[in-house]
């Protein structure tokens, strides 16, 4: 390819707006961002948080930051390896709620107000709120470089923090971008975080955005794994042992007397059914241990050829 067809090239992509659906790894990249993010937040607070990407999608860099107004405190960010900044924001419910987390509280009390001298949505943010949204920002800019190694190297370095929106500059406003929302929940509130990546930073990396990469899935929580194995050994559950069925009409039942004995055709070798929740799981063998009865596991259920055997035995 030439130098001049290389240029063609270049204005034509920058023309047309990336395709989310043709780029697998771009979604990818945010999955895992999003969970590494979940993992950072969690060390920082005792209270669980979670973060889950809310949408991705390709959009005007102006139409991105007018969606969020003032109520957003954002980070710029330098990537030499692109040759261009992006954009990681916090609106203000995201603001609030990392503060109470991160100070320790426990989602008892109501959030903290302020007089009514500015409406809520309207004050400007405290040296605190800024200074807790530029580590949430930093910390999500690590976790967006390690998302983004399977694909390429890039770092990420702080500019500036930005509490306007006018002034979050990434190019001309006109420009195409990529915008990924992250919603974020703890102690039952809920806010957002975006990103803003200018689509002329990853138009040379698309071939390798648009590549599924052999072994990459999303990447698993390993702490939520472990707790959901846990609670599954845990859990308690009641166990049928079933000898023999026999059908029995209401009259049978009423003709019983006390002290009748009824025989069972079943004998000791007889197959025993095991049931959980009526559902047969296993087909055991009864026996005496100690002067206890005891079953031993011979096979497990087959449901298919239950129901054909019922079939065939009407």
């Amino acid at each position: 390819m030439t130098a001049t067809q290389a240029i063609r090239e270049d204005k034509l992509l920058d023309s047309t707006g990336i395709s989310i659906d043709r780029l697998p790894m771009l979604r990818m990249v945010f999955d895992r961002l999003a969970t590494g993010c979940a993992d950072a937040a969690r060390q920082m607070s005792a209270s669980p948080t979670y973060f889950s990407v809310g949408g991705v999608q390709s959009q005007r860099v102006g139409e991105a930051l007018d969606a969020y107004g003032d109520n957003t405190i954002a980070g710029i960010f330098h990537a030499p390896e692109w040759d261009s900044r992006i954009l990681i924001g916090v609106d203000r419910d995201f603001v609030f709620t990392m503060v109470e987390m991160l100070f320790g509280a426990d989602g008892t009390e109501a959030p903290f107000k302020f007089e009514p001298s500015f409406p809520e949505d309207e004050r400007p943010y405290t040296t605190i709120e800024i200074q807790v949204a530029q580590v949430m920002c930093e910390m999500a800019a690590k976790n967006l470089q390690s998302a983004f190694a399977p694909v390429c190297d890039v770092t990420f370095t702080l500019d500036r923090m930005e509490t306007r929106m006018y002034f979050a500059t990434l190019g001309a406003r006109s420009n195409l971008a990529v915008k990924a929302q992250l919603l974020v929940q703890g102690l039952d509130s809920s806010g957002q975080m975006f990103i803003v990546i200018p689509q002329t930073a990853l138009n040379p990396i698309r071939q390798n955005l648009a590549r599924v990469q052999s072994g990459m899935t999303s990447a698993r929580d390993p702490r939520w794994s472990k707790q959901i194995k846990t609670e599954v050994n845990k859990t308690e559950v009641k166990l049928k042992a079933i000898l023999e069925e026999r059908p029995m009409t209401l009259g049978d039942i009423c003709a019983l007397k006390i002290g009748q004995v009824i025989e069972l055709q079943a004998s000791p070798r007889s197959p025993v059914q095991l049931q959980c929740n009526d559902e047969t799981v296993f087909w055991c063998q009864l026996g005496q241990r100690d002067g206890s009865y005891v079953l031993r596991v011979q096979d497990s259920a087959s449901h298919e050829q239950e129901f054909l055997d019922d079939i065939l035995s009407r």
